[in-house]
């Protein structure tokens, strides 16, 4: 969903089709185990469990108000064997809402097409687990387009999305695509499901680390959005990369813009 903005691009450097090889998904997997790793260590005793934690001044910002999106590491997108991980993280500040109220919200998976459009053309769930326990699986399904193409292209995704309660005041789930397949002449009499790991190659994989930490009158909320695409020429790519990051960091920051919306029209309704 956050990524789906790089199709427009990619559409210049992928015209032609590709099939997802073995040695990039094997990078892929590597590069999340690191993702999640990374999230394990947040936990550990006199560690930041938030990324904004981390500088007062990117806290300052959010606190503020301010919606901030940075690239994870120095090097974004990441080259991998005939592939590309990109790999963005940001946050923002919900005042006035819970963790409760910001949960309601993201696991209203059949309102995602509203919430998200024009990017989302459909959404619903499909199995939801119990978050009173501790720890819950959801696993529902988008369809995912960008209206701005020229070419009739949409993909067809299923997520398992795994919640974990830390405390009373801090939880963090992951949500990992378990298959997309490309919709080629979307929209048309003729459109049809590509094979998995064929097509364009712009979306191959998608994983995502939310954290949530109620705090400060409010709700903190990070979202790290990782995805693999092919790789992009070497004869553009010094003219598309640029481009490819300018456009996550906005497709990032109008996700979390559009759920903080979200969140706060609900409570809002609420205390009506």
């Amino acid at each position: 969903m956050r990524t789906l903005t790089l199709v427009t691009l990619f559409s210049l450097a992928a015209a032609n089709a590709a099939t997802l090889d073995a040695v990039t998904e094997q990078a892929w997997d590597q590069y999340v185990e690191s993702a999640t790793a990374r999230m394990q260590h947040r936990l550990a005793p006199g560690n930041s469990f938030l990324w904004v934690d981390e500088s007062p001044e990117r806290l300052a910002r959010v606190r503020a108000g301010e919606i901030v999106v940075s690239p994870v590491g120095p090097q974004t997108p990441k080259k991998v064997p005939s592939g590309l991980i990109h790999d963005w993280i940001g946050a923002v500040f919900i005042p006035q809402a819970s963790i409760q109220n910001v949960l309601e919200v993201v696991r209203d998976y059949g309102q995602y097409k509203d919430m998200y459009e024009p990017n989302v053309a459909e959404s619903k769930p499909i199995v939801l687990g119990d978050i009173g326990t501790g720890e819950a699986k959801d696993r529902f399904s988008m369809v995912l387009i960008n209206k701005s193409l020229s070419l009739r292209m949409a993909f067809d995704a299923d997520y398992e999305s795994c919640y974990t309660r830390v405390d009373d005041r801090r939880m963090f789930s992951t949500t990992a695509t378990t298959r997309i397949q490309e919709i080629d002449d979307y929209g048309s009499p003729e459109q049809h499901l590509l094979p998995v790991g064929t097509g364009h190659g712009i979306i191959w994989r998608m994983f995502g680390i939310t954290r949530y930490l109620e705090r400060d009158g409010g709700v903190y909320v990070e979202f790290e959005a990782l995805a693999l695409s092919r790789d992009i020429p070497g004869a553009i790519r010094w003219f598309v990369e640029p481009l490819v990051r300018r456009i996550s960091r906005s497709s990032l920051s109008t996700s979390l813009t559009k759920t903080e919306r979200a969140v706060h029209n609900q409570t809002e309704l609420a205390h009506r």
